[in-house]
């Protein structure tokens, strides 16, 4: 019986993350929207911000606890889940070009972040001197989206050959997204407090290790809300909103929720053998294959979404592999 307790407050958790990162990610999107902000610099910043609450949230709880291994797993995990299996869904069902100078510096930075972490975990742990160095790249990647948008809105003010008419928000329409993105916060905490607190439990009562339902089960689960926006956009065809979301939730989970995990730990975050062997470079290696060829063909192909797909589902066996499941 309190197994399966433990399993309904796990879902739960999980259920509540979703909701609330949906109710979150639209209030977000909506300010976004009618301050006019371009939907790229939306997906890479506010909804990114909004979708990455839940790895944030579960990686510094578990770091505060000592759960060290599910707060790398999470974090890590959640970016190889956003890319290999996210970001794969998105480009096999809608390919398309990409312009080098839209994406270059945040794949650069995305890329140059998932590096340092490697090389982390092949010192054996994250520092804080590393840990300073992941928030100036955040920080460089937030000034480089502010300064973007500031120039894309002062080109559609100067543009006299076009009129963009930014939606004029009634009464009840301010009301009801403040709601939501109340909701939406308060459904994200809780349920990134029910995931981590019943994660530990389910991984304890099946008999695996944490850092195996950090980086599939909780990686996937907090990634969610990336899944959703994923999806969404592509019903509404909405390619650089999914994308820049995705982008720009990686540099987040690289940047900054390992770094203040470290700081939360109050020491250098140590990084296990089989992360620093495995997960770190399925991190590096999904993240080169999505984002390399893109750089020189100005594309995403199906080539690439069948192949992060199958390099994420071998990474998945080999982690269970790892320990004997």
């Amino acid at each position: 019986m309190e197994l399966a307790l433990v399993i309904f407050l796990f879902i739960v958790g999980i259920v509540f993350i979703v909701k609330g990162g949906d109710y979150f990610v639209d209030a977000a999107s909506w300010i976004a929207e009618v301050s006019g902000i371009p939907k790229l610099i939306i997906g890479a910043t506010i909804v990114s911000l909004a979708t990455t609450l839940p790895e944030m949230l579960v990686s510094v709880m578990a770091a505060a606890q000592g759960k060290v291994d599910m707060a790398i797993g999470n974090a890590v995990g959640s970016v190889t889940a956003n890319i290999g299996l996210i970001m794969a869904i998105s480009i096999l069902c809608m390919p398309g070009a990409a312009r080098r100078k839209d994406y270059l510096r945040k794949s650069v930075l995305m890329l140059l972040a998932a590096l340092i972490v490697v090389v982390s975990g092949f010192m054996g742990q994250m520092g804080i001197v590393i840990a300073l160095v992941m928030i100036v790249i955040f920080a460089v990647f937030m000034t480089d989206n502010v300064l973007e948008a500031k120039r894309s809105m002062s080109a559609t003010r100067t543009d006299s050959t076009r009129r963009i008419e930014r939606p004029r928000p009634e009464r009840r329409e301010i009301i009801v997204n403040l709601i939501k993105f109340a909701v939406g916060t308060v459904g994200i905490v809780w349920g990134a407090d029910l995931l981590v607190d019943n994660g530990s439990e389910l991984a304890r009562f099946i008999g695996i290790s944490e850092r195996i339902i950090g980086v599939t089960v909780i990686a996937v689960g907090t990634s969610l809300p990336e899944l959703i926006t994923t999806i969404t956009a592509i019903v509404k065809k909405e390619s650089s909103l999914s994308v820049g979301n995705i982008l720009g939730a990686n540099i987040i989970d690289l940047t900054l929720i390992l770094p203040i995990s470290a700081l939360v730990s109050g020491k250098a975050l140590p990084i296990a053998p089989t992360s620093a062997m495995l997960d770190l470079p399925a991190c590096l290696l999904v993240g080169g294959v999505a984002i390399i060829p893109t750089i020189f063909t100005q594309k995403f192909s199906r080539v690439q979404g069948v192949l992060l797909l199958g390099i994420y589902i071998v990474y998945v066996g080999m982690t269970c592999m790892a320990v004997g499941m």
